[in-house]
């Protein structure tokens, strides 16, 4: 059996995100293997790390950083460092800093793996009951009202599921300019939460969904899901 981590491979390691327990058991070998973990916010993953009882280095990976680190990587990883790369929650690269890495990484011939795991986007989806045969997953969109309405305005009549994120600061605005231009009836469903004790999903029209979210907690983190324009549940 080959061992956990090999020297000079740089493995991208989903972490849960919420749910300890979704965390495989082939990426707590990973971390408990590698000689240094990249990590979004070296906070948050000391405190996954403590429960795990993993003891690694941990250095700081995210977007303001990236450029400059995703080079001192490579380097150590050519001097052949086994280095696992992580995010806050979630699959790393995916809204998430790391694609630079994982590029430099590429371009050199380094090893890259991807140790697969929880992903917001796609667990959300998977559980909306909206059509999954095909979709355009575009992360956060710029936090200006008139960029949100040429997105909505572009991608209106888009045949094809559309999956967003949006902070708890921003969503009642996003929602107001959601329907404003794709109209009160257009199907949606908003998560937060996901895999956590306090999971939700509403789902329904836009105008319904949005009367649903203001008797409902905003805490954490959304996941909005826009069907296409011919879908009703």
């Amino acid at each position: 059996m080959a061992t956990a981590a090999s020297a000079g491979h740089l493995y991208v390691v989903a972490t849960p995100i919420g749910n300890l327990g979704d965390l495989s058991e082939r990426a707590i070998k990973t971390l408990q293997a590698v000689d240094l973990i990249a990590c979004e916010d070296t906070r948050v993953t000391k405190k996954l790390l403590a429960k795990l009882e993993i003891s690694c280095p941990c250095i700081s990976y995210r977007e303001e950083n990236e450029k400059t680190q995703a080079l001192a990587l490579l380097k150590d990883l050519q001097a052949g460092k086994s280095i696992a790369l992580v995010s806050d929650a979630g699959t790393p690269t995916l809204s998430d800093p790391g694609f630079r890495v994982v590029r430099a990484c590429r371009n050199e011939d380094v090893p890259v793996v991807p140790i697969p795991g929880p992903c917001a986007f796609t667990t959300a989806l998977c559980a909306s009951g909206l059509p999954t045969n095909g979709f355009l997953f575009l992360g956060f969109l710029p936090p200006k009202a008139s960029a949100r309405k040429r997105f909505f305005e572009k991608y209106q009549d888009f045949e094809y599921t559309i999956v967003l994120y949006e902070s708890c600061h921003r969503i009642d605005k996003f929602l107001d300019d959601l329907l404003e231009t794709l109209g009160p009836d257009r199907t949606l469903c908003l998560a937060r939460e996901i895999t956590k004790r306090h999971e939700t999903f509403l789902v329904g029209t836009g105008q319904s969904v949005k009367d649903q979210l203001q008797k409902s907690s905003k805490k954490g983190e959304f996941v909005i899901i826009i069907a296409p324009k011919s879908f009703s549940l």
